[in-house]
């Protein structure tokens, strides 16, 4: 398959740098911006891979212009992936313009147009980027894996770009009516709704303060205080475990607030138009993988606004979590065929108490979490001697990457995406664990650091390596639901419109529904050998077809 790596170049024009599958060049075609679309259709009637610096400062326009692309290497996401990945020898991604591509940032329809002046991607290369990328890889012993991870990273960049475009069906009209129940009618601006105004003298007499503001963290520490209450912050967990006749409509107050900034009339005019709530989705945006979003707050979307996410007229959600991800990739990464056999279970932990590893599910639940986050006291700590006889793989590679965060080192996910090298005092001193405290609690507070970072490590290796899974899923997913529709552009067709790590939203015709399920089941077992090969572990789906994402089971 051929590559078309494409520059900006000079006042509003493309180089379209053809290439074949070694890297040799093709041919080089010059275009207008406003023929780039065009090209781009016409290229893609055969398998071709689009290279270009950046996927949010090309796609977007194509998109607009009613063009699909199937395959693309986003040079920002790849770049971020090789500086710190242990499987590639680092000093051939090294170049004067390293520090640019670390840099570089992703753009969103308020920034800058496409082809600003002032836009970093210009200060760039892509076609030198590139080629110390196909260097990279190639010399890499792991070459299979970091390929699969780069080409996942970079669909998801085009399922984030195609997911913004197409927007979530989002009736404006629910959501007035959602906040108006919960809040009372829109206030007028710079007053509260009627519902924190019905709390707030009960929450004022309670506390004996006529003047209290809730709203103000100080005063209402100050409040808490000279009621008598332990108190060192207004959080809401802090406040849940206290006894006193103002906590229960003060901690209403806070959830309705919470729910009137995070998601009330200023979000609705802000995010919601067309009847499409639009956020702009960031793969890559956590160090693990974990895709991140600016804007709207798209991936917390609380239960009580999603009646409003409602599908289009003769349309429908398919909706899809799998169950337990995490524990089912550290039994997949593992090559651990006690957990394998657990994971079989629809639901995993119920799968590990048939086992006889556990008593309850609480005890399955509680002991995995602990053993992916670092739990190592408490009820947590107890259950990790049964877990270590039972899962000795697992858990012993869990424990092997919080050792190594320990001393410092770099651990990697199972495609190859490396952890941050860690910075502080404890990380530049080679102190032996077990010496006794220095003078000072210097050596306290780097032990402190040390476990605090090897907790970062232990779980890094299982929420990246799931973020993996879930990226293979998705770029399977997107193509199958392109095959599925006939004609028209993406928002024509079955298409993704959300996505939260473990969960996919598909906006499809309804006639199209169990199809789209049905797909839905084959890219996440395809995801599945795709990292794990032929190892039995299972991942399956909870699928709900819905005309509201509320009713989702």
């Amino acid at each position: 398959m051929n590559r078309v790596v494409l520059v900006r170049s000079g006042e509003g024009t493309v180089r379209a740098h053809e290439q074949d599958e070694d890297g040799a060049a093709v041919a080089v075609t010059e275009l207008p911006r406003d023929e780039l679309a065009g090209f781009v259709r016409t290229r893609e009637a055969t398998p071709v891979r689009w290279v270009w610096d950046d996927t949010t400062r090309w796609y977007p326009e194509l998109l607009d212009a009613g063009v699909r692309v199937e395959r693309c290497t986003d040079l920002r996401l790849s770049h971020a992936v090789l500086r710190r990945s242990p499987f590639v020898d680092r000093s051939l991604v090294q170049s004067a313009d390293a520090p640019g591509w670390a840099a570089l940032e992703p753009v969103v329809p308020t920034d800058p147009a496409l082809f600003a002046l002032a836009d970093p991607a210009d200060r760039l290369d892509p076609l030198a980027e590139h080629a110390r990328q196909l260097a990279a890889v190639a010399a890499s012993p792991h070459r299979g894996r970091l390929g699969l991870l780069l080409a996942a990273e970079s669909s998801g960049a085009l399922v984030a770009a195609e997911m913004t475009h197409a927007g979530l069906p989002w009736r404006a009209d629910v959501h007035d009516r959602l906040l108006a129940e919960l809040l009372g009618p829109r206030p007028v601006a710079g007053h509260r709704p009627a519902a924190l105004e019905r709390l707030l003298p009960e929450i004022r007499a309670a506390f004996r303060s006529p003047e209290l503001n809730p709203d103000s963290p100080p005063g209402l520490l100050r409040a808490l205080q000279d009621a008598g209450l332990p108190v060192s912050d207004t959080r809401s967990w802090t406040l849940e475990q206290l006894e006193h006749p103002g906590i229960p409509p003060l901690l209403e107050y806070k959830k309705l607030g919470r729910l009137l900034a995070a998601n009330g009339w200023n979000w609705l005019d802000t995010w919601v138009r067309d009847g499409r709530f639009r956020s702009y989705f960031l793969p890559g945006g956590v160090v693990t993988g974990r895709w991140a979003s600016n804007g709207g707050g798209a991936l917390s979307v609380p239960l009580q606004v999603r009646p409003a996410a409602v599908a289009d007229e003769g349309w429908r959600f398919v909706v899809a979590d799998v169950a337990q991800l995490e524990p089912r990739v550290l039994a997949g990464m593992s090559a651990d065929t006690a957990m394998a056999e657990a994971a079989r279970a629809q639901d995993l932990y119920a799968g590990m108490v048939a086992s006889g590893a556990v008593a309850t599910r609480a005890e399955a639940k509680v002991g995995m979490l602990g053993a992916m986050y670092g739990g190592t006291r408490g009820e947590s700590g107890r259950m990790m001697p049964r877990l270590t006889r039972r899962y000795p793989r697992a858990i012993g590679l869990v424990e092997e990457a919080a050792r190594a965060g320990e001393r410092g080192e770099v651990v990697h996910t199972l495609l190859g995406r490396g952890s941050p090298v860690p910075t502080g005092e404890w990380a530049e001193q080679a102190v032996e664990l077990g010496e006794p405290a220095e003078e000072g609690g210097s050596r306290e507070d780097r032990d402190r650091h040390r476990r605090a970072w090897g907790r970062f490590t232990r779980n890094f290796v299982v929420q990246g390596t799931g973020a993996e899974w879930a990226l293979c899923w998705l770029a399977d997913l997107r193509n199958r639901l392109w095959r599925l529709g006939d004609g028209g552009t993406v928002r024509d067709r079955p298409h993704l419109v959300f996505f939260l790590h473990d969960e996919v939203l598909v906006h499809t015709p309804a006639e199209l529904a169990d199809a789209v399920s049905a797909e839905v089941r084959l890219a996440a077992a395809e995801a599945g050998r795709l990292l794990f090969g032929g190892f039995p572990v299972d991942f399956p789906l909870d699928v709900s077809v819905v005309r509201s994402w509320a009713d989702a089971g």
